[in-house]
């Protein structure tokens, strides 16, 4: 069942099938290349759902994002950025996003103890245009951030992707030590693909997944997912694998507690706006946890992944439309 936030009794009597399906359509809207092209060029769009987005994505451009970074460091958070975009296409978008990553890396500062990590997804830096574009893309990405001692992790994407993400991977990982990997526990296919992707010793984020999959392709939220999530943490990290697990469910972290596995991971990593309060508990009692932010202008679909994890936010982004004051950042962290 999902959880409860509020002591109002409607939320009792919303059975679970309502919050899965309210959250696939909400995905539905994510995917959908026509709601896309509208916000893209449509301001108004934009305008509208703004102050609501700004609960999850942190700044408009790297001037901002450093000095809200620097923020949650002071709060004794890691950090994480992600240039926020989705499947691009056009070569010359694609040399746009590799060069706002490069501009990234050159502005970090030099012998930082606990630098930045980077994520972004092959389809933003060249996938669909050809496997050697994201391939090379990633490889000036990875030798830059190196100099830095920057990490970088390649983010999972729609079930189609994965034989092509998980291909780049293995190519790069035997020649980049900086390069990790996310891994969707909700996919059936992981639990086979883990040997593949444990081998390099390379580290892994393990979410559960927020893509809309058929049921033969991937399971739906609920205990038989969280079960699998904490027997791939386990598996993972019974190969030596640093592993961070990504999470924003109450529920799953008390499971992974029980096994004492949130305390031999690497990190606990939640996205910007998600679960603040949860994250700073684990951060008091002293477990490494990381803030992962995006930044830009291309939020959509971030935007609306954030609601379909939890119906219940779209209350929320009602509420910060109603009220932009409400959004304060790092104020809950």
């Amino acid at each position: 069942m999902p959880r409860a936030t509020t002591n109002n009794p409607y939320w009792l009597s919303v059975s679970a099938e309502t919050f899965r399906l309210a959250g696939s359509a909400l995905k539905a809207l994510a995917a959908d290349p026509a709601n896309r092209a509208a916000f893209l060029s449509s301001p108004l769009l934009v305008e509208t759902f703004a102050p609501a987005a700004h609960r999850y994505v942190v700044a408009p451009d790297r001037k901002q994002l450093a000095l809200r970074l620097t923020e949650l460091r002071a709060k004794g958070y890691r950090t994480g950025v992600e240039y926020v975009g989705e499947e691009v296409a056009d070569p010359d978008e694609v040399e746009a996003v590799v060069a706002e990553y490069l501009a990234l890396i050159d502005e970090a500062d030099d012998g930082d103890d606990d630098p930045v990590q980077l994520g972004f997804d092959l389809s933003n830096v060249g996938l669909l245009v050809s496997r050697d574009l994201a391939v090379d893309n990633t490889t000036r990405i990875l030798r830059a951030a190196a100099a830095k001692n920057i990490s970088v992790v390649i983010s999972m994407e729609r079930s189609a992707f994965v034989d092509r993400i998980i291909g780049v991977f293995d190519e790069l990982a035997p020649h980049h030590e900086n390069v990790a990997l996310t891994v969707q526990a909700h996919l059936h296919r992981t639990p086979d693909d883990i040997d593949v992707i444990a081998k390099h010793g390379r580290k892994i984020r393990l979410v559960k997944g927020v893509y809309r999959e058929r049921d033969e392709v991937a399971l739906h939220r609920g205990p038989e997912l969280n079960r699998r999530y904490v027997e791939l943490a386990q598996d993972l990290l019974g190969r030596g694998v640093r592993l961070a697990l990504g999470t924003h469910d109450a529920t799953l972290l008390r499971l992974l507690d029980e096994h004492g596995t949130t305390l031999r991971a690497t990190e606990i990593e939640m996205l910007h706006g998600s679960r603040p309060q949860l994250l700073k508990r684990y951060r008091e009692r002293g477990i490494a946890c990381r803030v992962a932010t995006v930044y830009g202008d291309n939020w959509w679909l971030h935007f609306l992944h954030r609601l379909s994890e939890y119906p219940p936010n779209v209350l929320t982004a009602l509420a910060d439309l109603a009220d932009p004051r409400r959004v304060r950042f790092g104020s809950e962290y």
